[in-house]
C-alpha cells in the first residue's frame, strides 16, 4: 500500500510538469501534504508523508500561512474549582514507615488539609459574600448580622488549630503525637453552640430574602463564578457543621492506627469523648432552637388546637411535605410530643414563614400509624381514587389515627417518593416509642428518656432528597 500510494503521488508529480498552456491552480497555502493526505495517527502514514514532502516540490506559489494569534491566557483564579488531592505520601520523598503508620499520617495530614480548606472558604465567604452586599448595600447590616451568625469569629479559631497542626511536623514532615494538642484545643468549640443554634433562622431568612431581585441576581452571579466550585452561599454556610461532626470520624481513624505503644494511645480516648460530647451538646442545643423557632411560626385557627405537648416539645423528630387524599399540600411537624399538620400561610414576618394548623394536633402517645402498601386501585375507593383517579398505583401512603379519641378522623397521607415514606414511618415510630416510655417513665424517675441521636435534628433537611438525608446518615 506504502508503494502504491508512492507511485501514485510521483505520477501526479510527473502530470504537473508537462508543459500546458493551462495556468495551474495552487493546491493550498501551505507547505506540507495537509490538504492532499488525510491526517492520521498512525506511524506508517506519518512516515511516508515526511518521506514524500522530501522527494518532491511542488511548483505552486503558495506561501505558509500565517502563524495564528495566541490565545490570551485567562488570569487564574485565587479558589480553583477543585480542591487539591493531594495526600502526605506526595510530600515526602521517602521514608521507612510501615503500612499502618502511613496510614495515620494520612489521616493526620487530611486533618491539617481539612483546616487550611476551611479556613480558605470561610475568609471567602466573608470577602466574597458579606463585604461586596453590605457595601453594595444590597443586605442591610442587621440582617446579614443575621445570616452570617458568628461565622467571623471561627476563623481565628481554625487557624489556631492549624498553627499547632503545622508546629507538630518534624524534618522528616511526620507528625508524632497529635493527642495532646487535640485534647487542649477541642473546648474552643464551645463557640459552634452559638453559630450553630442561629442557623436555623439564617436559613429562613436567607430563603425569604432570595425572593428579592436584586439579593437572587447577586447569589446567582456569585454561585456561577469559578471561586464558589458551584456552591451556594448557604453551602459555605453550613461547611462549619460539616466540620465539626467529622472531628470524632478523623479521631476514630487516627486511633485505629495508632500502635498500643505509641504516646497517642492514651490521650487519643480522652480527645475522641471530649469532641463526642461537644457535638451532642450542639446538637442538642440546636435541636431545641430549631424546635423554638418552628413553634414560634404556628399560627392556631381554633384555641382547641394549642395541646400541651407542642409546648412541652424540645427537638423536631422531622418536618417537610406530605399530601392528603385530596392532593392538598401540608407541611406536617413532628415535635418530640406532638404531631402538628399545617398549611404555609402567605404571609411572612421577621420570624420567617408562618404556619397555619390544620385540623387537631395528634399528642405521639396516642397515635396509631398504619403502612398502605403500595398496590393498584382496585374497586374505585375513596383513598386510592383521591390519590390516582383510579388509573394508576397508589404509592408511598401511611395513615395516622388517634387512639381513643373519636373526633379527631384519621389521615391518610403522602410522601414524594418512598425513600421519604420510609423516613416519615421510622421517626414516627420512634416519636411513639419514645412517647409512650415517656409518659410511663415520668412518675417514676425525673428524667425523661433522650431520643436516639440517629434521628434527632433532621427538621432542617428536606424528606424528599436523598442526598440531604445520605448527609444526614453521615452525620
Amino acid at each position: 500500500e506504502e508503494e502504491e500510494e508512492e507511485g501514485e503521488m510521483m505520477s501526479d508529480h510527473k502530470d504537473s510538469e508537462e508543459p500546458s498552456n493551462k495556468k495551474v491552480k495552487p493546491v493550498a497555502k501551505s507547505n506540507s501534504l495537509t490538504g492532499v493526505i488525510t491526517p492520521m495517527k498512525t506511524a506508517a502514514l506519518k512516515r511516508i508523508g515526511q518521506s514524500i514532502s522530501r522527494s518532491i516540490s511542488f511548483r505552486t506559489d503558495a506561501r505558509p500561512l500565517p502563524p495564528g494569534p495566541l490565545r490570551p491566557r485567562s488570569k487564574a483564579s485565587s479558589f480553583p474549582r477543585r480542591r487539591n488531592s493531594q495526600c502526605w505520601s506526595d510530600t515526602v520523598e521517602s521514608h521507612d514507615l510501615t503500612a499502618k503508620e502511613i496510614k495515620r499520617q494520612e489521616v493526620i495530614y487530611e486533618l491539617t488539609q481539612g483546616e487550611r480548606q476551611l479556613i480558605e472558604d470561610l475568609s471567602l465567604v466573608k470577602k466574597v459574600y458579606y463585604e461586596p452586599m453590605l457595601k453594595l448595600d444590597i443586605l442591610t447590616e442587621s440582617e446579614l448580622g443575621q445570616i452570617f451568625g458568628t461565622l467571623d469569629s471561627l476563623i481565628p479559631l481554625h487557624e489556631d488549630l492549624l498553627a499547632r497542626l503545622e508546629r507538630l511536623r518534624g524534618s522528616e514532615k511526620t507528625v508524632g503525637e497529635v493527642g495532646p494538642t487535640l485534647l487542649n484545643w477541642f473546648p474552643c468549640l464551645e463557640a459552634y453552640v452559638t453559630y450553630c443554634c442561629n442557623q436555623v433562622g439564617a436559613k429562613a431568612l436567607l430563603d425569604q430574602k432570595k425572593q428579592e431581585k436584586r439579593v437572587d441576581q447577586f447569589l446567582r452571579l456569585c454561585q456561577e463564578s469559578s471561586f464558589s466550585r458551584k456552591l451556594d452561599l448557604w453551602n459555605f454556610l453550613d461547611l462549619p457543621r460539616s466540620r465539626l461532626v467529622k472531628y470524632p470520624l478523623l479521631l476514630k481513624e487516627i486511633q485505629k492506627c495508632t500502635p498500643p505503644d505509641h504516646p497517642d494511645e492514651d490521650t487519643l480516648p480522652d480527645a475522641l469523648e471530649m469532641i463526642q460530647s461537644i457535638v451532642a451538646e450542639v446538637n442538642e442545643k440546636t435541636g431545641e432552637a430549631e424546635c423554638q423557632f418552628y413553634r414560634r411560626g404556628l399560627v392556631y385557627l381554633e384555641e382547641s388546637q394549642r395541646i400541651p405537648e407542642i409546648h412541652q416539645s424540645r427537638f423536631l423528630y422531622c418536618h417537610g411535605e406530605l399530601k392528603t387524599n385530596k392532593g392538598q399540600k401540608l407541611h406536617v411537624f413532628l415535635f418530640e410530643l406532638a404531631l402538628v399538620l399545617t398549611r404555609p400561610g402567605d404571609d411572612r414576618d421577621i420570624r420567617g414563614q408562618m404556619f397555619n394548623v390544620y385540623r387537631q394536633p395528634l399528642p405521639n402517645t396516642l397515635i396509631n400509624l398504619e403502612e398502605i402498601p403500595d398496590s393498584e386501585a382496585g374497586g374505585g375507593g375513596t383513598f386510592r381514587g383521591a390519590f390516582t383517579g383510579g388509573n394508576d398505583k397508589v404509592k408511598n401512603c401511611f395513615r395516622v389515627s388517634s387512639r381513643g379519641r373519636s373526633k379527631v378522623n384519621p389521615y391518610c397521607l403522602q410522601a414524594n417518593d418512598s425513600f421519604s415514606k420510609q423516613q416519615w414511618i421510622t421517626c414516627l415510630r420512634q416519636a411513639i416509642v419514645q412517647s409512650r416510655d415517656r409518659t410511663a417513665h415520668t412518675s417514676q424517675s425525673p428524667l425523661s428518656l433522650s431520643p436516639d441521636p440517629a434521628l434527632c435534628h433532621i427538621a432542617d433537611l428536606s424528606l424528599s432528597s436523598d442526598t440531604d438525608m445520605a448527609d444526614h446518615t453521615c452525620r
